[in-house]
């Protein structure tokens, strides 16, 4: 996988997959595509998260009419490759120390960076199945690079990672509507 390459250690993670009877190629363009209305408890869960209040569009505020993808990616996230039609990772920076300022590139998941840095990648791939069908998988990484950081973490991951393991699930279920319709 091509996110082994930008995250290939990481100490909080989920993985879900899904079966889906289309072909490869469907299945990426309706990932691709899929906007937060599309995801079942997505549009809840993110205003709980945000505490009900208003924020720009961002992956926590996503509105209707852009696939969630592109909102992401113009709110905090990159594309740290799209490989057509099997794999696409995205990645953030989840917590930056006071007062350092680090452009996010696809380099800084390859480069050791200054203690209390946390970084999430998430990939989708997509790959045939029996017939013409294809299994799809999410998995999120998320790599925190010191002790104080990784506490102050874990405590927000027991709490987000429910709703986060939903919405992947309630995702892949949206993927593959798309791809069928």
């Amino acid at each position: 996988m091509i996110l082994d390459e930008f995250m290939p250690v990481w100490q909080f993670g989920e993985r879900h997959a899904r079966r889906v009877a289309a072909p490869p190629a469907r299945v990426f363009e309706a990932i691709k595509n899929v906007r937060a209305n599309e995801i079942l408890f997505f549009k809840t869960l993110t205003w709980i998260r945000r505490g009900g209040r208003r924020t720009p569009a961002s992956i926590l505020n996503a509105g209707d009419s852009a696939p969630l993808l592109e909102v992401a990616t113009r709110s905090g996230f990159i594309y740290l490759a799209d490989d057509a039609p099997r794999e696409l990772v995205v990645g953030t920076m989840v917590i930056a120390p006071p007062g350092v300022d680090c452009a996010l590139t696809p380099q800084t998941f390859k480069t050791a960076l200054a203690p209390g840095f946390a970084l999430a990648a998430m990939n989708f791939l997509v790959t045939p199945d029996v017939g013409s069908g294809s299994l799809v998988s999410t998995e999120t990484r998320v790599f925190v690079n010191s002790a104080g950081a990784r506490k102050r973490f874990a405590r927000y991951w027991r709490i987000i990672y429910p709703g986060s393991a939903l919405i992947r699930r309630m995702w892949l279920r949206a993927v593959e509507r798309r791809a069928r319709a």
